[in-house]
């Protein structure tokens, strides 16, 4: 196998095999960290004495970093070399997870959990564009990327499971802890079986990548800060000026930057812009509904941290089932019907679980969770294959960045507004019934109720970007080139 055009220089390894379970490992560790401290956040709250307001701040300080720099991780693979970065990246990332899990106060855990952000930015896309430089295009790559899909979906609902039980079994510091012994594994053994890819060179965009982080950041800390006080606080609306003001110089700075983090250009692609608005929106859903319920079955049905973990077994069980099969249909159908079912059925599944009631049986958890983790698999290997077709290598690590961004960025962003849709209507239940115990809990389960449901309306949101912006693909030609026509 010769060099790629691009000006990629490719050493070519035979060790494919043992290739994807390095990457796989590596992406699986990073989507755990989105979900695995969930689990242990009344624990955490409890031994490092976190408000409820800033409790978010341990999940959205790891999201808003790790989206926020995904944009600037996928560039240094393409330009310092992805298998280079990818070590980098894996290597801080469970060296914060080892400071995170010795933290003694929130600012330490809050910076540690930063820091893994930082980590998870740079190992996240250069693993997908990995994926692309290792096995060639056709059936092989498209294997491969089920693998990477299918650690990129259940990942997430595989670290409730895996929070769960080391919660009960040790203490909230494990769910930090474990990262590091998979971490070093990855870091030994990625030298010896990924392929040395050489940067093309060029210069980073900092100002865009700055600009970015710190309007989304400022964006979610003004949703964040409204759901604790209230809309017309001086911080809210401040917050809200300066992401508006620094977003827009973010546009600015990439419509007139040569070395742009993001080719404005890239985006006119109808079919791949199509597929980051619909992470986008999937995005935000899916995490705010694990972060919601996973309180909701702790604090009102009284799940321990294991069993709480346990119940969401039927997400990664559906999303690793149908994420094997749908890479077996893909090349005769495409990515659209897969990507117009997936979104609806996973809106189905999050509207389901905004009825549990205090009481309700876990048969009524079983359905909801099912038919959103079928939705996951449906969607994240057609998104993924969606991403990278037709595009050329020195652009892939950046085409695999977006579309991790537009998932976090989603994610961070969704959660945030969920968070204040909960205290709203948290509060206006207290405000019509009184502060009496009975109140307290009908206002936390009407908040849970509201934010589910503007979750699932999200998702329904990503079913209906799918239906308006992809264009059906003909089942005869491959899908590679089919996604990738105009």
């Amino acid at each position: 196998m010769g060099d790629p055009p691009g000006g990629l220089g490719v050493t070519p390894r035979p060790h494919h095999r043992l290739a994807l379970v390095v990457i796989a490992a590596a992406q699986l560790m990073v989507m755990l960290d989105l979900t695995i401290v969930n689990v242990a956040l009344p624990a955490i709250q409890h031994d490092l004495h976190f408000s409820s307001a800033n409790l978010t701040w341990v999940i959205d300080a790891y999201v808003l970093v790790f989206g926020g720099l995904l944009l600037l991780g996928g560039r240094t693979g393409d330009i310092f070399g992805r298998r280079r970065m990818f070590i980098a990246g894996v290597g801080l990332f469970a060296a914060a997870s080892l400071l995170g899990g010795l933290a003694t106060g929130q600012g330490w855990l809050i910076a540690a959990r930063a820091l893994q952000g930082i980590g998870a930015a740079a190992a996240s896309p250069t693993a997908l564009a990995l994926v692309a430089t290792t096995f060639d295009e056709g059936p092989e790559r498209h294997r491969a990327m089920a693998v990477y899909a299918a650690m990129t979906g259940a990942g997430g609902a595989l670290g409730l499971v895996l929070g769960g039980l080391l919660v009960d079994v040790a203490s909230w510091r494990w769910v930090l802890f474990v990262n590091v012994p998979i971490g070093v594994a990855v870091v030994l053994a990625a030298p010896l079986v990924l392929p040395s890819v050489d940067g093309h060179g060029g210069r980073l965009d900092v100002p865009g990548a700055l600009t970015a982080s710190v309007g989304v950041a400022s964006l979610v800390y003004g949703l964040i800060h409204a759901a604790d006080t209230n809309w017309s606080s001086p911080a809210t609306l401040g917050a809200f000026a300066i992401g508006i003001v620094v977003l827009g110089a973010f546009v600015a700075i990439e419509a007139r930057g040569r070395s742009a983090l993001v080719p404005l250009g890239f985006l006119r692609h109808r079919n791949r812009a199509g597929g980051f608005a619909v992470i986008l929106l999937l995005g935000g859903a899916l995490l705010s509904m694990l972060f919601f319920l996973t309180q909701f079955l702790q604090e009102q049905l009284h799940y321990s941290s294991l069993v709480a973990g346990v119940a969401y077994l039927p997400i990664p069980v559906m999303v690793a089932t149908s994420s094997l099969l749908v890479q077996r249909w893909i090349r005769h159908v495409g990515v659209r019907p897969f990507l117009l079912a997936g979104p609806l059925i996973a809106s189905v599944g999050i509207f389901g679980a905004s009825f549990l009631r205090p009481g309700d049986s876990y048969v009524h958890v079983f359905f909801p969770l099912l038919l959103a983790g079928l939705g996951m698999g449906l969607t994240f290997v057609p998104l993924t294959v969606n991403a990278l077709a037709g595009v050329v290598p020195r652009e892939q690590g950046l085409a695999s960045s977006l579309l991790a961004t537009s998932q976090q960025v989603g994610g961070s962003l969704g959660l945030a507004v969920l968070v204040t849709i909960s205290a709203a209507a948290a509060r206006h239940t207290l405000a019509t019934r009184g502060p009496s115990p009975a109140a307290l809990e009908a206002a936390a389960v009407h908040g849970y109720q509201m934010a589910v449901r503007a979750g699932a309306l999200g998702a329904f949101g990503a079913f209906v970007m799918a239906l308006v912006l992809l264009r059906p693909a003909r089942a005869a030609v491959p899908v590679d080139l089919a996604i990738a026509a105009e």
